[in-house]
């Protein structure tokens, strides 16, 4: 099935005279209801947070993403938010220092493993409470988060036989798919995988993939009709100009719409 996609768009749409027109504020009640009747998920995806890098406002960044999110919330419902990696920086005992700030987050959150996240398969699940690789079911929709490194911060594959059965299981459900580390050598920090690439063409419902871990990416890139999408960092010493996260919205009609926040406009609108 091929997927059309329009990279991008230009134009004054609702979302964009509510967050360029005052920030949080520009939209009356009823353009808001009007928009969310088109929207059966919403979801937000940020990472790199780098919880405990030294010489960085890491208390300051993720306090000020969580109220990012939460002030969104508000006016425009979120079902889940996704912190796809790095959620820490290397210290195991990070995890359970960052885990109070991220509860903070008045909408249901889900972790990924990042090449920064060393802590065991244990470890993880002690803290977060869900294995490393896992998967959430809103609907028609699935969200899957796997880890693409280990206890060293290697940089891995995602278990490919784990996530061949998943998709293979939710077949006639959107798949969205969350993995820290790109898996084809896009970018400088991603690696070559051409097992991933072989095996993620054969299942169309894949609807889109989210990769952190490359912090001045917040663009597309396309394995065969698949987009891979980057969401900039919310933490850190490096990457973007801002610091922001990006928005995700399947509609009724079965098509998605995204946007990164920068954390308080919208830019990079695309549609698939």
């Amino acid at each position: 099935m091929k997927i059309a996609r329009r990279k991008f768009l230009k134009g004054f749409t609702l979302t964009s005279a509510y967050l360029l027109a005052g920030g949080y504020q520009s939209l009356s009640a009823t353009e808001v209801f009007g928009k969310q009747k088109k929207v059966v998920l919403r979801i937000a995806v940020g990472s790199d947070s780098h919880y405990g890098q030294p010489d960085t406002e890491f208390d300051q960044y993720i306090r000020e993403f969580v109220a990012h999110i939460n002030t969104f919330h508000k006016k425009l419902p979120i079902q889940a938010c996704v912190l796809n990696g790095d959620l820490i920086h290397d210290q195991p005992d990070l995890m359970a220092q960052l885990k109070p700030q991220v509860e903070k987050l008045l909408v249901p959150y889900y972790v990924t493993q990042g090449n920064h996240d060393r802590v065991s398969a244990q470890h993880w699940q002690q803290i977060w409470n869900v294995p490393l690789n896992y998967e959430k079911i809103f609907g028609n929709n699935v969200l899957i988060m796997m880890s693409t490194s280990n206890e060293k911060g290697e940089y891995l594959s995602p278990d490919l036989e784990w996530l061949g059965n998943k998709l293979r299981q939710h077949q006639k459900k959107n798949v969205f798919l969350f993995l820290h580390i790109g898996q084809q050598k896009w970018t400088t920090n991603s690696i070559d995988n051409p097992a991933y690439a072989d095996l993620l063409p054969k299942h169309s419902n894949v609807k889109a993939v989210f990769h952190g871990h490359d912090h001045d990416q917040d663009g597309e890139k396309m394995l065969g009709n698949t987009p891979h999408l980057y969401d900039s960092h919310i933490g850190g010493s490096w990457g973007t100009p801002y610091k922001g996260f990006r928005i995700v919205e399947v509609l009724k009609d079965n098509s998605v719409q995204t946007y990164m926040m920068n954390p308080v406009s919208e830019i990079n609108r695309a549609e698939y």
